[in-house]
């Protein structure tokens, strides 16, 4: 087992005897509170009797939960706190009080003790809390610093031994290239018009009495527009209708 798996083994270890602790000290001082209630008021109803330290008691129940769910969103949460500490005081302080007067010391210290317990046990659960949702940011390992190389430079050769160096070629000029006149772009010759379409006569003689419609209604001669739109043609063919129309 690696040192993570043992730490977090003891850690959920530690969780469970504090659980089992937490419910074992709820319980004494739940039952303690029900009979101070029993004798103070509420022992002819058995069920109030239980009832009544839950007034006290989920108010730790309460804080203890959002004391949980702020651990998780690493937040703190006063509210939650208040609730916490309001709660185990009251319940500590009606513990010790419900002993009554003139009671030996030892019975106020098993009064408190089951209340005092609980409390304490709530704060180890969250510092448990707290170290398992905690996500410890590695640190990075520093990176080795290269050791500088040493390059040792060959001796320079002398005079006498550099090799002769060959005259310098000069470039031989390139010839002249005569430019050529570009050819003159050619215009591509205009497309022939498409040759008009033909009209069956049944069009032409229904268009002629829509035109004629058209005329009587408005007093005004029918357009190409219209008379496409009154027969649902293509505007080619009715531009055709309209020109044998006129």
């Amino acid at each position: 087992m690696t040192k993570p798996q043992a730490e977090r083994t003891a850690i959920l270890v530690a969780g469970a005897v504090i659980m089992a602790l937490t419910i074992a000290a709820f319980w004494l001082s739940y039952a303690h509170l029900a009979s101070v209630a029993e004798s103070h008021g509420l022992a002819a109803s058995p069920v109030r009797r239980w009832a009544w330290p839950g007034t006290i008691d989920l108010f730790i129940l309460a804080g203890e939960v959002l004391m949980f769910r702020a651990a998780l969103r690493h937040v703190t949460d006063w509210w939650a706190i208040g609730l916490t500490v309001a709660g185990s005081l009251g319940s500590i302080g009606l513990n010790v009080a419900g002993v009554g007067t003139n009671a030996p010391i030892l019975d106020y210290v098993v009064a408190a003790v089951p209340p005092s317990a609980a409390l304490l046990a709530f704060g180890a659960l969250m510092r448990q809390v707290h170290t398992l949702v905690t996500d410890p940011t590695p640190v990075p390992a520093a990176e080795p610093v290269a050791e500088p190389v040493t390059v040792e430079r060959a001796p320079e050769p002398s005079p006498a031994e550099l090799p002769e160096s060959e005259p310098e070629k000069v470039p031989e000029p390139e010839p002249v290239r005569e430019q050529l006149p570009e050819p003159a772009p050619v215009e591509p010759s205009p497309r022939p018009a498409p040759p008009a379409p033909t009209v069956p006569p049944a069009l032409i003689a229904h268009a002629r009495k829509v035109a004629d419609n058209h005329q009587a209604a408005t007093g005004t001669p029918i357009d190409a527009d219209t008379l496409r739109a009154r027969l649902g043609v293509p505007p080619v063919l009715a531009d055709a209708i309209t020109a044998q129309l006129a």
